[in-house]
């Protein structure tokens, strides 16, 4: 992988690299343009990213009827989820490597023919394991499509355009887990769990079809199959395991009370021993699989930080707002995924206005603006998130939290191209997708542990006030006994009502520690309010081939 000197100094009159000044030399390949309309191009590879962004989210409500027909806990169909993840997070920053071997568009058909045929087997699965096997294929296949969509969406348009081009990713990368529990929970409702795999088979094949015919390789990136013999192995090991134990820790920490667990523990210095491992071998290897060395860039750097909290925040509130509903309002699957709807059509209007957005205000000021409607957004839903919340009240709360995502994701992915090579556009992509999706299964793993831990907060301080010195629950416990007692007998009346008052404060319990965590998300979002102001201002509408040096 080649690799670029470090930025210049920053100082007044300091000179440029001379690698820095060849990359501004203009030539065929600052001139280069895709053969057909690139607004073409980037719909091919939509098509593609929306498949593979939808199937992370489209089995979470169907994991009871996969464990009851395939004869698994409810605990072991959870690995459908996990062993998906966990392949797809190993991928994710290896596309930048497999695109310089076979080729960007060559890497990505293939990716587009193992995450179809991969989504045909697991329809098909006869058993959890074989499923399993079949899921961590169809995870390696989905890995390389979404950074390598990103990239070629980079590289057609010209960097003045580039933002309105990252405003459809963003709505494949936002819209797509979003809709996903409303698709599955209708799809396992009407047919059966096989077909949310089978639905990938006929979009697939379109996909490739439209990538084979269409899309074309930019000329500085070239096939060099004589790079699959020198590959990285030993930073591939790393990564696998950094990755395997953050994923198993993430996933089974809950369950397993956490570092109380020693097998938690063993997987946590698995994930901690594995990164610091990568890190330290990237850094020295003469051709890396992830270019750790771009994080000298202050710029990128911190793109990458915003972007995985702003995947984190896309995918807790995902998470949140319809487990609140299904498990305190009652509400059913497909009719909680419903209510998450509205944030999708808002997405379809936002996302055009923030890529505009782009092409006129500097990146950090759209982000500032983001985030601050985030704090805006997070304090709503602290107040409005009740036991008496109605379907209305819960669609309008996912449209206003939706409204802010396009704004910080546009500009913060717009952003982090600035100021580096062309040549590092698969590099970028790839550790901007793989930011996003880490920082998803962190802030998922958090928001529900907190919402565990202030649940049980609030029932003790709750519980404090049940007490036969309380006048008032005194009061209310002889009226529930009179009430309950006269239909159920007088023995059975006192024993329903208190059981009738722990499950009231049970539910009030829980619901407050919703509203806690809302708030918590809401102060995190004022400190991305500041650490957005730390990002360059950059030109708007300028790209890698415009800046005179990387910003820093």
């Amino acid at each position: 992988m080649s690799d670029f000197p470090p930025p210049s100094s920053g100082q007044p009159g300091a000179p440029e690299t001379p690698r820095t000044m060849e990359i501004q030399q203009p030539g065929p390949s600052a001139l280069w343009k895709p053969r057909v309309n690139p607004w073409i191009v980037a719909a091919c590879v939509a098509l593609a990213a929306f498949m593979e962004n939808l199937d992370t989210s489209i089995a979470n409500v169907a994991l009871p009827h996969i464990a009851g027909s395939l004869g698994a806990s409810t605990n072991e169909a959870t690995w459908v989820l996990t062993s998906y993840l966990l392949s797809n997070a190993i991928v994710l920053p290896m596309g930048a490597w497999a695109s310089s071997v076979m080729g960007r568009r060559n890497f990505f058909v293939l990716c587009i023919i193992i995450f179809t045929v991969s989504s045909f087997l697991c329809g098909a699965a006869p058993s959890l394991p074989m499923l399993l096997l079949f899921r961590v294929i169809q995870g390696i296949g989905g890995g390389g499509m979404q950074p390598m969509a990103q990239a070629i969406m980079a590289d057609s348009f010209e960097p003045q355009k580039r933002g309105q081009a990252f405003a459809l990713y963003g709505l494949v990368a936002v819209l797509a887990p979003s809709i996903g529990p409303t698709l599955g929970g209708w799809i396992t409702d009407n047919f059966t769990w096989r077909w949310i795999f089978f639905i990938n088979i006929p979009v697939g094949i379109l996909a490739f079809f439209l990538v084979s015919r269409l899309v074309e390789d930019p000329p500085w990136i070239k096939a060099d199959r004589s790079r699959l013999r020198s590959m990285d192995y030993l930073g591939f090991g790393f990564l696998t395991i950094a990755m395997g134990g953050m994923q198993i820790m993430l996933d089974k920490g809950e369950e397993n009370a956490w570092f109380a667990s020693g097998f938690i523990r063993f997987v946590a210095v698995l994930f901690v021993g594995g990164m610091i491992a990568l890190i330290w071998w990237e850094w020295r290897h003469k051709n890396p699989l992830i270019n750790i060395k771009l994080f000298r860039y202050r710029n990128f750097a911190i793109c990458c930080f915003l972007m995985m909290l702003v995947g984190g925040v896309l995918n807790a509130n995902t998470v949140l707002q319809p487990q609140f509903m299904q498990q305190l309002l009652g509400w059913t699957a497909t009719t909680a995924g419903l209510a998450l709807t509205a944030g999708g059509v808002t997405l379809l209007f936002v996302m055009p206005m923030a890529g505009y957005a782009t092409g006129k205000v500097a990146a950090r000021y759209l982000a500032m603006t983001g985030f601050a409607l985030f704090v805006l957004t997070f304090r709503y839903a602290a107040n409005i998130t009740t036991l008496d919340m109605s379907f209305p009240a819960a669609s309008w709360l996912r449209v206003i939290q939706m409204m802010p995502i396009p704004f910080c994701f546009i500009s913060i992915t717009t952003a982090a191209y600035v100021g580096l090579p062309r040549e590092q556009s698969n590099q970028v992509a790839g550790l901007i997708n793989f930011a996003r999706n880490i920082g998803g299964s962190i802030l998922i793993a958090v928001t529900n542990s907190q919402v565990t831990r202030r649940t049980m907060w609030h029932q003790q301080h709750l519980q404090n006030a049940m007490t036969s010195a309380s006048s008032a629950f005194q009061q209310h416990v002889q009226t529930l006994t009179g009430f309950l007692g006269s239909s159920f007998g007088a023995p059975n009346g006192k024993a329903m009502a208190l059981a009738n008052i722990y499950n009231q404060l049970n539910r009030q319990a829980q619901m407050q520690g919703y509203q806690d965590v809302y708030m918590e998300l809401s102060w995190m979002s004022m400190g991305l309010v500041v650490l957005a102001l730390m990002l360059s201002r950059n030109k708007p509408g300028a790209g890698a081939g415009d800046e005179a040096a990387p910003m820093h």
